[in-house]
């Protein structure tokens, strides 16, 4: 293990299933460098969350020395497949990007849709004018919409991200959707996909048996409309793949550290675990899994 990873360790504090505060501690404890906290609804949400308690809830993140290492704010549904969504979408996503900014940090992580294989599909050029909008915002700002990997392949993503002006929308590199919807190598995405990976995320898991990823991420006019809450049960309970403690699934963690060394990747590694049932220790455990590395 010849690694000597210099990247800040970050916890999605929504894994942990605790109150906001107790849930930053428990980060703290841990031996987390930041946090990741969903900014969607709720008491975070940008349209209700006041400059108050925008400084408020920093001053307290400051105190704990964490960081955020960024926002998450997927809209969920379909993503930005849906033309006359979009518009709404668009408009609450800067402000979860302004929240961001507020809160110290430059980057909001999201899911946009499956990005169609055929760049003819009417659903590719409405998906395209939404990340375009989105990143011309971003870029104005120094800030960036990272997409999650996982519902497409990263070729796929890449001709995508290739087409827009700028790289105000980038990625949100996350190992184990791929290796379990897509079965594509995270290893060789990371090289692919170097010029944009902003933020990742540290999640493993395993594919049972492949599956279409429209019938995890769902797609616009047909039957399936997923949720984060959906997934979630999906990853503990499925029938396609699994969600697992850092180690034990199919991501080779030793070669996907290394390639995230060899681009020179200096941004946060976030741990994500959906999986509900003992999310503490399965979190507190993964911080010590990546210290292995450094």
């Amino acid at each position: 293990m010849s690694l000597k990873l210099q990247n800040k360790i970050g916890v999605i504090v929504d894994s942990l299933q605790l109150p906001l505060k107790e849930g930053l501690q428990a980060a703290k404890e841990m031996g987390a460098d930041g946090v990741q906290i969903y900014a969607v609804s709720g008491d975070l949400d940008p349209d209700v969350m006041n400059e108050a308690a925008r400084l408020e809830l920093k001053a307290y993140i400051d105190s704990l020395e964490l960081e955020i290492s960024a926002l998450c704010g997927d809209l969920g549904g379909h993503g930005f497949q849906d033309a006359e969504a979009n518009p709404e979408k668009i408009r609450k996503s800067k402000k979860i990007l302004d929240l961001a900014i507020d809160l110290g940090t430059t980057i909001v992580t999201t899911h946009i849709g499956i990005i169609p294989e055929d760049e003819n599909d009417p659903i590719y050029a409405t998906m395209l004018a939404a990340c375009e909008e989105l990143g011309t915002y971003a870029n104005e700002k120094g800030a960036y919409f990272a997409i999650e990997t996982g519902p497409e392949t990263a070729q796929t993503l890449k001709k995508f991200l290739d087409k827009l002006s700028t790289k105000g929308v980038s990625v949100n590199f996350d190992p184990a959707n791929m290796v379990m919807v897509t079965k594509d190598d995270p290893v060789a995405g990371v090289k692919l996909l170097k010029d944009y990976i902003v933020h990742t995320h540290v999640k493993d898991g395993i594919q049972l048996k492949p599956t279409n990823p429209k019938d995890v991420y769902g797609y616009l006019h047909n039957d399936v409309e997923t949720s984060h809450e959906n997934i979630a049960e999906m990853v503990a309970n499925g029938d396609f793949f699994r969600e697992l403690p850092l180690g034990q699934g199919d991501v080779d963690f030793q070669k996907y550290f290394a390639m995230l060394e060899e681009i020179g990747y200096t941004g946060y590694l976030t741990i994500e675990r959906e999986v509900k049932n003992n999310p503490i220790q399965d979190i507190s455990e993964a911080v010590k899994f990546i210290q292995m590395y450094k």
